[in-house]
């Protein structure tokens, strides 16, 4: 991986700006100039959103593989749920970053330092560029550094830089996707720790933070902004691959983001 190339994050991310810089001088992602801010989840959308969670997960599980994960352990898995569900709010905001069974920045990164922990990193399809070599609405990503596409995009530039080691990178079209493969690393690893660090709009974050509490796992969301989704209809859509607006981790959030990666990738 690029990083791996360079003897210090300093060098490695100036030598990956530079090269980012030179594609964008040759050919710009002309996506990426101006993104107009969405307002976030709507009072209507809002209302009994965890019932419209749940109805949209048994109602869309294609192959029942969800629910075949749940069957496997289903008073434990059930008992988690309901516990999560009673709670006001399965997560803790701090900016854009959503924590989950966590409370700090500090908290993720003694987990990840713990020999037993598997990190799934995971970035929503809608955040990819329109011009994307792989494709929008798909679980690949070439992630190539002499692509001009990828050397300008945030997600490429992010999995250079994550640590190889006992990390799982993913590129999610959809929620039952993210939840199946989560599900896969639980049941296959059931002595290790399965800790998440993952980009999605704040409906899916604000939704979904109960089947993670489900499942026994523990991470931090990052709020993506743009075109975001905020109403059930919306989301619906862009499960179904329409999406025809694109999404950001904002440069703020970015630099936060690479701030965790790079404490997790070289710690004191």
């Amino acid at each position: 991986m690029f990083w791996d190339k360079h003897d210090s994050w300093e060098k490695a991310e100036a030598a990956w700006e530079k090269g980012a810089l030179s594609a964008n001088q040759t050919r710009p992602l002309k996506t990426l100039k101006s993104l107009p801010q969405m307002p976030g989840v709507t009072p209507k959308t809002a209302k009994n959103l965890k019932w419209k969670a749940f109805k949209y997960m048994v109602a869309h599980d294609k192959g029942r593989k969800i629910t075949r994960h749940f069957l496997k352990h289903p008073f434990r898995y059930g008992f988690r749920y309901l516990t999560s569900l009673v709670r006001n709010k399965s997560y803790r905001i701090e900016d854009d970053f959503y924590f989950y069974g966590l409370k700090s920045f500090h908290a993720f990164e003694k987990l990840y330092n713990q020999k037993n922990t598997l990190l799934v990193v995971g970035f929503s399809y809608c955040q990819k560029p329109f011009e994307c070599p792989s494709g929008r609405f798909t679980d690949r990503c070439i992630r190539d550094p002499e692509n001009p596409i990828c050397r300008q995009c945030d997600i490429g530039k992010t999995l250079h830089a994550l640590p190889q080691e006992r990390t799982v990178p993913l590129l999610i079209p959809t929620i039952h996707y993210i939840g199946e493969k989560v599900f896969d690393l639980v049941h296959a690893n059931p002595k290790k720790r399965v800790l998440f660090l993952i980009t999605a709009c704040e409906m899916t974050l604000k939704m979904f933070g109960d089947y993670g509490n489900m499942a026994g796992v523990q991470g931090i969301g990052v709020r993506l902004d743009g075109r975001i989704c905020n109403t059930m209809k919306a989301f619906e859509l862009s499960e179904g691959g329409i999406k025809p607006g694109l999404t950001v981790v904002t440069p703020p959030t970015q630099e936060k983001l690479l701030g965790l990666i790079r404490r997790i990738r070289t710690p004191a």
